[in-house]
Order: structure tokens, then C-alpha cells, then sequence
């Protein structure tokens, strides 16, 4: 048996669920979907052919069901890296750790994980309401570096052509699953993202004071990035830790090299949700 991993490490509520999500391993499909906000949720899980499950802990929403035959799950995250090194570890000890012998198991099991985020494209070429993949994102919020050093995912021409200051968090570099990748469809853009520590200005926005020059929308541009979001990258990074698949399917609301923002953003969300469940579900 392997090490036993300590009570104050892996925390267990009573009824055997993990400390945060609430969910138990017997519950976990092996497809999820992942939301930002709670309330995205049921906009996903209305389209089931039958929820049988519903938890609701903190902003971790989680409802499971069934949908063309097949089991998946919807599950809210919250907004932000720090809620998606809660979500994606717990996700992990529901799939890889035997929790009443708090040991991990010794062979890994596998999710396929989906985001359906919204996001804000930095360039005038892509439109507002349409939806784009991250092939590969860069992370500003220094997650990887908890991890261990990996020294081969700093994101050296990202740091180069936006001059960014080392006084900030090291950039990272991470990509989507190619298995995942492989189901789109033709009409998804594909792109890179920039996953952002925060909304205002570690996304360059200026509500008072000098423009940030790294993170202004025709910097990014020139270093190659679509679009700015706030978890995509991190959900890759422990992903690809984990040895789980995942993707990012994020609808462009907002257009910054423009100014401009979507004037229909519910139905824009639930244009992405129906995609999302046409492409891996069809």
C-alpha cells in the first residue's frame, strides 16, 4: 500500500465526498464540463435526458446525468487559478486516490474535461459571439511554479516580445489535449490564450492611472495571443499533470483592441453550450 496521505492533506466530509466539491468517487463521470459561474449549471444540465444528481457547495455546483446514452457532468469552478487548484486536485483524488485508505491507487484512471467559458478577444480579426478553442494557453497566475520547476514551460518569446517584468509572476506556456482537439469542428477557431491572475488591470484594463504597455491588446497581439481569460491555462497545466484530457471552448464577448462588448451574451453562452454538447456528444 502506498503512503497514507494525512488528515490535515486530504481532507473528508462525514458522508465520504471530497472537502470542497462535495462529490463522491462512486458519483464522478469520466466527462465533465466545466463552468465558471454556478449559475451556468442548469443552462448545461437542462439539456440532459435526466439529472439524477445535484450538490451545490460554496460556489461548486455539480450535476450529474445522463445525455444520448452516455453519463457526464456539469460542475461550476468559480472564477480564477486559485478555485481551478481546488477543483482540478479534487477531481484527482475522486479518480486516482482510494479515499478510505487516503492512498493513491496504483494505476490512474482519466477525464476528459471541457471548459464553456466566455472571454475577451484582443484583436479586431476575430468577432464578437463566436467561439474559440485554445489550442495552447500562457498563464500569468504562477501556478506551475508550486508545482516543481518546470523550467521547459517558462514562456520565453511571450516574456521577450511583451517585455514583461520580472517582478511579476513567471509566464508559463501549456497546451489542450489533441484527442479533444481532434473533435472540433472546422468553424472553431482555434487560438492561444492568456490566462490572466485577475480582471481589471492584470488584463490591461484602465479604470484610472497609465496603461499597462505588456498588456495592452496590440502588444498581445504582436506575441501571438487571442484572447484573455482567467483559468484556461491552469485547468491544462494540472491536466496535464493528472494525465487528464482537457479544453477550453471560450465564446468572445468582449472585443478590447474594438472596445466594444456582445449586445446578446445569454444567447451567445447558449450557442457555445449546444456546440459543446453537438461536438463531444453528437
Amino acid at each position: 500500500m502506498s503512503h497514507q496521505i494525512p488528515e490535515s492533506e486530504l481532507i473528508i466530509n462525514s458522508d465520504g465526498s471530497v472537502y470542497h466539491l462535495g462529490i463522491r468517487p462512486e458519483q464522478l463521470p469520466e466527462f465533465i464540463f466545466l463552468v465558471g459561474d454556478p449559475e451556468r449549471v442548469p443552462m448545461v444540465s437542462k439539456h440532459f435526458d435526466f439529472c439524477h444528481t445535484q450538490i451545490h457547495k460554496r460556489e461548486f455546483v455539480t450535476h450529474v446525468g445522463n445525455y444520448k446514452g452516455k453519463d457526464l457532468a456539469v460542475l461550476s469552478t468559480g472564477i480564477g487559478g486559485d478555485n481551478i487548484d481546488i477543483v482540478l486536485n479534487e477531481l484527482n483524488l475522486l479518480k486516482n486516490a482510494d479515499l478510505s485508505s487516503r492512498s493513491w491507487k496504483s494505476e490512474k484512471g482519466k477525464l476528459a474535461l471541457v471548459r464553456l467559458g466566455t472571454s475577451g478577444a484582443i484583436h479586431s480579426g476575430l468577432a464578437l459571439n463566436q467561439i474559440l478553442a485554445s489550442e495552447s494557453a500562457i498563464g500569468l497566475d504562477g501556478l506551475a511554479w508550486y508545482y516543481a520547476d518546470y523550467s521547459e514551460l517558462v514562456a520565453n518569446d511571450f516574456i521577450k516580445m511583451t517585455n514583461w517584468s520580472s517582478n511579476r509572476n513567471k509566464p508559463y506556456h501549456t497546451k489542450a489535449s489533441t484527442q479533444l482537439l481532434a473533435r472540433l469542428s472546422p468553424d472553431i477557431y482555434q487560438g492561444k490564450t492568456l490566462t490572466c491572475s485577475g480582471f481589471y488591470r492584470p488584463q490591461g484594463r484602465i479604470l484610472d492611472g497609465k496603461p499597462d504597455p505588456s498588456l495592452q491588446a496590440s502588444t498581445l497581439e504582436k506575441a501571438g495571443i487571442d484572447n484573455l481569460e482567467m483559468e484556461t491555462a491552469a485547468i491544462y497545466f494540472l491536466a496535464n499533470k493528472f494525465g487528464f484530457d482537457a479544453l477550453s471552448l471560450n465564446v468572445l464577448l468582449a472585443n478590447r483592441a474594438d472596445g466594444t462588448f456582445s449586445d446578446r451574451p445569454h444567447e451567445s453562452i447558449e450557442a457555445l453550450i449546444k456546440k459543446g454538447l453537438e461536438l463531444f456528444f453528437p
